[in-house]
């Protein structure tokens, strides 16, 4: 049987496409492994999924994996500035530079047809906010700040991927990730270091108690949502395209207004004998996002949105009551 093995299976994004990996293909024949850093992740195993350790920066832990009929490696492993507790650079540079060297000749020794890799939104990020971000738009973002060394090594990793494409024919697709909406018990981020509650679980926590809600800035301001189900599946359609490689935003294509994300979090999570009211504050900037065009992925991979911002947050309201990631996340 054809193998998928996910690395970084553990982490946000990588725990949900795991588990939505195991149905989608149940019925397509493909084995989806699930890898991460951690020694054992017994909700895989519990699922049915096979788990493995494995630690990207060292090249003798992929001895562990899949030698033979692996078709795909999906590659979301990697130190990102939201969990960086202070700030480390080089641990992007071990992760994200050698660990892609490290998957790289993994895929070349055990003839892997085809590589997925996600990078990040923050390559294009000084463009003006109210822009429409292409798959194809040149890179443009800055070289100071937190983000700089995690971009510059998420483009050099796109860059080795591409020699091994060219040199040894391994198939690569990579797709650009704004926030990615999933559900997490651990509440709180990094920004620039510094342990922070995450701006949307304020306003969640808020929403249940039947508080107000601030809206800052213009209410008509609007981003890209995108849910990690959609996300997954833009991912699973890409192993199952007959082509070499391609670039793609994650996205819905659709902008949310501000506004209305606030009025899908009271709909979801207020108590309907107690509803939170939206405060208005012009004066408040407002928060930071992107719109993503995903034609070529609709065009390319038959890609189709399918959840809506209630629908996202929905799934967040039963991710909450289930947790069923409580062991790869804490509280």
């Amino acid at each position: 049987m054809k193998k998928i093995v996910i690395l970084g299976a553990t982490g946000h994004v990588g725990s949900y496409m795991t588990l939505y990996a195991k149905d989608f293909f149940a019925d397509k024949g493909f084995e989806v492994i699930a890898s991460g850093r951690r020694k054992e992740a017994k909700c895989f195993t519990e699922m049915g999924v096979q788990y493995i350790s494995v630690d990207m920066t060292k090249a003798e832990d992929f001895n562990n994996l899949p030698q033979e009929d692996v078709y795909a490696v999906i590659q979301l492993a990697a130190e990102i500035p939201a969990y960086m507790d202070g700030y480390e650079p080089k641990k992007y540079l071990d992760s994200i530079i050698y660990g892609t060297y490290n998957v790289l000749e993994y895929c070349r020794k055990a003839n892997v047809d085809r590589l997925l890799f996600s990078t990040s939104c923050f390559d294009v990020w000084e463009y003006p906010k109210d822009k429409v971000i292409m798959p194809n738009d040149p890179l443009n973002y800055s070289y100071t700040g937190d983000h700089a060394m995690y971009v510059i090594c998420k483009n050099t990793a796109i860059e080795l991927m591409e020699h091994y494409h060219q040199e040894y024919g391994l198939k690569n697709f990579v797709f650009r990730f704004p926030t990615i909406y999933s559900y997490s018990s651990n509440q709180y981020y990094y920004p620039k270091g510094v342990k922070t509650l995450r701006p949307l679980y304020q306003m969640i926590n808020k929403a249940m108690k039947g508080e107000d809600l601030e809206c800052w800035g213009d209410p008509n301001y609007s981003k890209d949502m995108i849910h990690v189900r959609d996300v997954s599946q833009m991912f699973f359609k890409a192993i199952l395209a007959d082509r070499d490689h391609g670039f793609y935003n994650c996205g819905t294509g659709i902008p949310v207004r501000l506004e209305d994300q606030l009025m899908a979090i009271i709909k979801v999570f207020s108590p309907s004998d107690n509803p939170s009211k939206i405060v208005y504050r012009p004066e408040k900037p407002s928060g930071g996002g992107l719109l993503m065009n995903v034609d070529n992925a609709k065009e390319e991979l038959g890609y189709e949105p399918e959840v809506d911002v209630v629908g996202l947050f929905e799934d967040y309201k039963n991710e909450m009551q289930i947790d069923r990631f409580l062991e790869l996340r804490g509280k």
